[in-house]
């Protein structure tokens, strides 16, 4: 197969347009109008790519871009700007942000290089997280559109970033997981039911994280108070959200409530955050007044942030750009933060955007791969919708895959059926039998927690008789209202 790449630059009326790629893959020449039409052919097929009508009209037209990506180099993306400076305050972030230190190690790189340097011995986890402020988010998803998926999953698996505030997350060889007590009504009882049978799962030394069904200051403080009163109970080690708006996050901190972490749904332009009501300042407002609470023991990340692929095309908010690199935007709005924890909600949005499992398990490993790649704290709510062409044992393929590569967290609910969202995801024992096959513990405080109410057999395991040890029955005779 002859492959001859091009690229130039366009002058209409004297003036210098954006620039152009073209390749000749045997007798047909492709040509790509811009940067991000390169991007967005390269990208494995995504439903959500066809409904914005920028996807690779062919296999072979997708294969052309592949090429055209491979034999770029990586300063490419630092010229030319799929997202332009001077209307979003996301590519001005990513380009007034970007580390020319720490990028001078690969800056010689082609995209295709940087694929093969990333898998090879010399790529250790010391110098992933080196390079990693001198990456922007459109390298990382170029260099993702041309890798398999074990090669996803072989690279994020050397990257470490760890995070703290009553428990650390992301340490080597362990699986955090955030407990999800979603109510229809919010029910305190009904939540403490959930949050209850977690614990005696070993769930929840991520975070502890409901959404609450009403949105409203009063509902959600009621939701703080009860959250820290059980942790203050039976002396947790770890933290609780109630995934409400920033700006009522805010609020109960002025007021005084008990507020752990300020969390967030963010996205890749600046258009899709406003969507959301929020912009930079107002995130770094939120940052703000939750390190003024000084609520973390063994460490201050305070942020919590959501992301999924569609959003910013949900909210026509996505200047033309493919979900996964406008996706892989949202991580440097998140890195900007600091947070303890980031995760895509890959499944959610619907089959508009993800339309089957393949879609699913694919962009699930291409944002944690990304997420890790710059530094994020990625972890993953390994979920679909019930009119997604995808089941429940998709889903155990990919929190499979995820728990290889070294996913920081996942995401678990009763039964694996979010009875408020109406989505299914996964259930607490789905993440007990990850920790067990393999051998992954919760974060050491949370686990040392565990063993020190007898949770734990000699072995490190979830003990199969713990529930009628004396702290099972003391934690389930609990009651929120007492």
């Amino acid at each position: 197969m002859d492959e001859f790449p091009d690229i130039e630059n366009r002058l209409i009326d004297g003036q210098e347009q954006m620039t152009t790629y073209s390749i000749v893959l045997g007798r047909e020449r492709h040509v790509f109008q811009d940067l991000k039409s390169v991007l967005a052919c390269a990208s494995p097929l995504k439903s959500g790519d066809v409904l914005a009508g920028i996807a690779a009209s062919s296999n072979e037209r997708r294969v052309a871009a592949r090429y055209l990506l491979a034999d770029m180099p990586l300063k490419t993306f630092l010229e030319d700007l799929v997202i332009p400076y001077e209307i979003d305050e996301v590519s001005r972030l990513i380009v007034d942000r970007h580390d020319w230190t720490a990028f001078a190690p690969i800056s010689h790189m082609t995209v295709g290089e940087f694929r093969d340097w990333l898998l090879s011995y010399d790529a250790t986890a010391e110098r992933l997280l080196a390079i990693a402020p001198g990456l922007t988010p459109e390298m990382v998803a170029a260099v993702s559109k041309i890798m398999r998926n074990h090669d996803l999953i072989t690279v994020a698996g050397k990257c470490r970033v760890v995070t703290a505030f009553r428990s650390t997350i992301g340490l080597p060889g362990r699986l955090s997981s955030r407990l999800q007590p979603n109510h229809p009504t919010d029910d305190t009882e009904g939540v403490a039911g959930s949050t209850l049978d977690g614990l005696l799962y070993g769930i929840g030394d991520a975070v502890i994280g409901i959404n609450p069904a009403t949105d409203n200051l009063e509902a959600c403080t009621r939701l703080m108070v009860l959250f820290d009163r059980l942790r203050e109970r039976f002396d947790i080690p770890t933290q609780s959200c109630v995934l409400t708006h920033v700006t009522t996050s805010i609020k109960a901190i002025e007021a005084g409530a008990p507020l752990d972490l300020v969390f967030q749904s963010i996205a890749g332009s600046e258009a899709a955050n406003k969507g959301f009501g929020i912009d930079l300042a107002l995130l770094r407002e939120g940052q703000q007044a939750a390190l003024s609470m000084k609520r973390g023991t063994v460490g201050n990340n305070v942020m919590y942030l959501e992301t999924g692929q569609g959003s910013a095309l949900s909210a026509d908010a996505h200047h033309g750009v493919d979900e996964q690199t406008v996706e892989a935007r949202a991580y440097a709005v998140a890195r900007e933060l600091d947070p303890l924890l980031v995760n895509t909600v890959v499944g959610f949005i619907g089959p508009e955007y993800l339309f089957d499992a393949k879609q699913i398990i694919r962009a699930g490993l291409e944002d944690h791969f990304c997420g890790k790649l710059l530094g994020v704290p990625m972890g993953v709510d390994v979920c679909y919708t019930n009119h997604a062409e995808a089941d429940q044992d998709d889903m155990d393929n990919l929190m499979v895959l995820l728990t290889v590569a070294g996913v920081s967290f996942l995401i678990a609910v009763p039964g694996a059926d979010d009875v408020m969202l109406n989505y299914q995801s996964l259930s607490y024992h789905d993440i007990v039998g990850l920790r067990h096959q393999f051998n992954r513990p919760p974060a050491p405080e949370f686990e040392a927690w565990l063993h020190r109410m007898g949770m734990l057999d000699h072995t490190g395991r979830l003990a199969p008789a713990s529930a009628s040890g004396a702290f099972s029955r003391n934690l389930l005779s609990y009651r929120a209202s007492a």
